[in-house]
């Protein structure tokens, strides 16, 4: 079952209709990431200064923190057209082609969700990337002609969530390969801000704060955020000002607590808590105990709980921690993830050993009687 959540990574076509005017146009505007930044800036200028066609650039990273929006950065820094596509869209290697023949020398093709890209489509792909050409076949079977077709020096760019599934000669030939983590409350705070100020919405600084901390390390979600809270405050306040208890109040009304998660995240932690005893449990068994899909429960709910140190993998399966008991307000049991394990459990023959001292004692008296025997002429 697909739910829509407010704190969910995943982009809608309302949220692309919104942060559209919200997604800054340069490295210079971009909040966050200072290191991955600092690198592509490095990166564009030496090939800016020698003439030179980007290297291809892989971005990896959760969903929601600007993959896309630096992608069309970069053809904003080089000055360059940028197509878009996604790894589910090209079934076939014709569906790629437009995209290869149209593209000029320097132009950037944008891969979203490259880890699905389908294995012919991937093979087709490499000597594209590495000596710009491709062999396209005509007819079929014994009838069959390779046609080399020569390309432009493009520039691919792939985005994924998921870069172990990448293979591994698809992954080498990314002479460029950026990881993109969670953003910190104070870069959030910041990019509130400023959509807030492109939005003509007044917002002071408890408010960003507020929105910012609820936004799980995500841009995406701290501007859908400030979406809703805008609507409450301009629906229940005279002045329409965001501040820290109408921030408060709206998100609340959203079901969305201090930490930023909602029903589905604490329904996992309350499955995992109730039903399976805190622990361990399979990723299958927990995503149909939820009617859940897995790949949803794996790619958007357990990366933040893993972040905050709610949920713990383990290789029996899923964990929830002392911080999430607290958080939901429970004791700790002794067994929680956090604090040492218990002593490994004695067997039952140890167990009556220890309970019967007298036994002990017998069996004392009679190894010495045995040792005196065997020493005795």
């Amino acid at each position: 079952m697909t739910r829509d959540r407010l704190v969910g990574p995943e982009a809608s076509g309302e949220d692309n209709d919104f942060n559209w005017g919200l997604r800054p146009k340069s490295l210079d505007e971009y909040v966050g990431q200072r290191e991955s930044v600092e690198r592509l800036k490095i990166a564009i200028d030496a090939s800016k200064a020698r003439v030179e066609t980007l290297d291809h650039l892989l971005l990896h990273g959760p969903p929601g923190l600007g993959k896309t929006t630096l992608a069309y950065i970069i053809a904003e820094e080089l000055g360059r057209e940028i197509s878009m596509t996604s790894g589910p869209a090209l079934e076939r290697p014709a569906d790629i082609m437009p995209y290869l023949i149209n593209a000029k020398a320097g132009d950037i093709i944008f891969i979203d969700e490259i880890h699905r890209l389908p294995r012919v489509v991937e093979e087709f792909m490499y000597s594209a990337m590495e000596d710009w050409v491709v062999n396209f076949s005509l007819d079929k079977g014994m009838y069959s002609k390779p046609l080399p077709f020569r390309l432009e020096r493009f520039t691919l760019v792939g985005a994924t969530t998921r870069p172990a599934m990448l293979t591994r000669p698809l992954r080498d030939r990314f002479g460029l390969q950026q990881h993109l983590d969670f953003y910190t409350e104070e870069d959030l705070v910041t990019i509130v801000r400023r959509s807030a100020h492109i939005l003509n919405t007044t917002i002071d600084a408890e408010g960003a704060w507020e929105i910012a901390r609820r936004s799980r390390g995500t841009p995406r979600i701290a501007n859908r955020l400030l979406s809703r809270v805008r609507d409450f405050a301009q629906v229940r306040t005279q002045d329409g000002v965001i501040t820290k208890p109408v921030a408060d109040d709206a998100l609340k009304l959203e079901g969305i607590d201090m930490l930023g998660l909602d029903r589905l995240d604490r329904a996992v932690l309350t499955v995992i808590k109730d039903t399976y005893n805190g622990g361990p449990v399979g990723i299958e068994a927990l995503a149909a105990t939820l009617n859940e899909e897995t790949d949803t429960l794996v790619d958007v709910v357990e990366p933040y709980l893993l972040k905050i140190g709610f949920v713990a993998r383990t290789p029996s399966g899923r964990r929830i921690t002392r911080r999430a008991y607290e958080h939901l307000g429970e004791v700790p049991p002794r067994h929680a993830m956090g604090e040492s394990l218990p002593a490994m459990q004695p067997s039952l023959l140890e167990e009556a050993w220890e309970s019967t001292p007298h036994l002990r004692d017998v069996n004392a008296e009679k190894h010495e009687r045995e040792v005196r025997a065997r020493k005795a002429p």
